[in-house]
C-alpha cells in the first residue's frame, strides 16, 4: 500500500486526517456553491483517463471564470499519495473560489481557491448486473449542465424523488427530449443503434460516456450521438445509465414498464465486458 491512511485527505497543500480538515464559513463554495468538482476512478492505484478528467475540470473552471494553473504532473503529485494500489477507488476533487472577506455575490479580488481531495473505495452498484428501475422527470436544472459545478441541489431533489418511488435514477427530459440522468449519462439501443444524447450545455460530458462510445465504435457497433425524444426512449430495447463510479448500469424498468422483458440486453453485456477489459488493460 502506497497511499495514506483512509482518513487522510488533501486540503490546500496539506495531507491531514479528515476530522481535522476545515474550511472557512466564508468559503464561497459553502455560501454560494461557487466551485467545481471531478470524480476520478482509480483501479489498483492507477488513475483512469486522468487527462480527460483534467480537461473537463479545466473546462468547468474556465466556464465559471475560476483560475488555477496546475499541470498534469502537479495533479498526479497531489492525488497519488491518497491512493491504495491494492484497491479500486475514486478521487473526489473539489475546487472553490475560496474564502472572501465578506458575503458578496460579486467575485472577490485576487481570490485564493480552496482545493480539497479525498479518496473512497468504489463499491459495486446494487443491481448493476441484473438491472435497475428508473423513472422520467422534467429536467428542472440550470442551463449550464456541462459545467461540473458543486451546485447540485436540483439533481439531489430529482434523484431523491426517484429513490422514494423505488427507482435508482431519474431520467430527465426537456421539451419532449431526454437529456441525462440526475447523476448519470444516458444510452439507449433503438433499432439496433446505440444512441446517446449529443454533447450540449444540457448534459455533462461524462468520461465513461466517452469511453463507451470509443469501445462501441472500435468493436463494430452502430453508434450515434443525437437527440432522443421521450417517445423514442420508451421504444428502446435497451437503456443504460453510466457514470465514473457506477460504470454501466442497465435500466430494466422505465416508468413501471419493463425494458426488454425486464432483463439486461446483449449490447449491454458486450459493452460492459469490453469496458471491464479496457480498464484492467490500463
Amino acid at each position: 500500500m502506497n497511499g495514506l491512511n483512509d482518513s487522510q485527505v488533501y486540503l490546500n497543500g496539506d495531507y491531514l486526517p479528515l476530522s481535522e480538515a476545515k474550511v472557512s464559513v466564508l468559503d464561497r463554495g459553502f455560501l454560494f456553491g461557487d466551485g467545481v468538482y471531478e470524480v476520478i476512478p482509480s483501479y489498483l492505484g492507477k488513475l483512469f483517463r486522468m487527462q480527460d478528467h483534467l480537461d473537463r475540470l479545466q473546462d468547468s473552471m474556465s466556464r465559471i471564470r475560476l483560475e488555477l494553473d496546475y499541470d498534469f504532473e502537479q495533479w498526479i503529485e497531489i492525488l497519488t499519495p491518497l491512493l491504495d494500489e491494492t484497491r479500486d477507488q475514486y478521487i473526489y476533487l473539489q475546487i472553490t473560489r475560496g474564502a472572501a472577506p465578506k458575503r458578496d455575490h460579486a467575485f472577490p479580488k485576487n481570490p485564493i481557491p480552496t482545493i480539497f481531495a479525498m479518496c473512497s473505495d468504489i463499491k459495486p452498484f446494487a443491481g448493476a448486473e441484473r438491472g435497475v428501475k428508473a423513472m422520467t422527470m422534467e429536467d428542472s436544472r440550470w442551463e449550464m449542465c456541462n459545467v461540473k459545478a458543486t451546485t447540485l441541489l436540483a439533481n439531489v431533489l430529482l434523484r431523491q424523488q426517484a429513490i422514494e418511488q423505488g427507482c435508482a435514477e431519474a431520467i430527465l427530459h426537456r421539451k419532449g427530449y431526454v437529456t441525462e440522468g440526475a447523476a448519470s449519462n444516458l444510452f439507449a439501443v433503438i433499432d439496433d443503434v446505440l444512441i446517446t444524447p449529443e454533447k450540449t450545455a444540457e448534459i455533462l460530458p461524462g468520461i465513461t460516456r466517452q469511453v463507451i462510445l470509443e469501445l462501441a465504435e472500435k468493436n463494430g457497433c452502430r453508434v450515434s450521438e443525437e437527440v432522443i425524444s421521450l417517445d423514442a426512449l420508451k421504444t428502446a430495447t435497451e437503456i443504460w445509465i453510466t457514470s465514473s463510479t457506477r460504470e454501466i448500469v442497465p435500466v430494466v424498468e422505465l416508468d413501471s414498464v419493463k425494458v426488454r422483458e425486464g432483463i439486461p440486453g446483449p449490447m449491454f453485456k458486450k459493452i460492459n465486458q469490453l469496458f471491464q477489459q479496457y480498464k484492467r488493460s490500463l
